[in-house]
């Protein structure tokens, strides 16, 4: 099973982006973003992580996040 996880965009480079979350980074390309995206955007990634697929609201990556953060917490994942 695969999960999407928001990222939060932490810096850009052309069209590569450090992307964070749980406190790790990663880079990944924004080539596939149908909209133009900016540090401080959440971005779900693709399988790999190689991509960013979309863009997120920023109240929906949060809760996401917060969600994952309490499954990991009790053990469920």
């Amino acid at each position: 099973m695969c999960m999407a996880v928001p990222s939060r965009i932490v810096a850009i480079d052309g069209q590569t982006a450090t992307v964070e979350a749980f406190g790790r980074e990663r880079q990944t390309s924004l080539m596939l973003l149908e909209e133009e995206a900016s540090v401080g955007d959440y971005v779900i990634l693709g399988a790999g992580g190689n991509f960013a697929a979309e863009k997120v609201p920023p109240e929906t990556a949060l809760a996401t996040l917060e969600y994952l953060s309490g499954v990991l917490a009790d053990g469920l994942a």
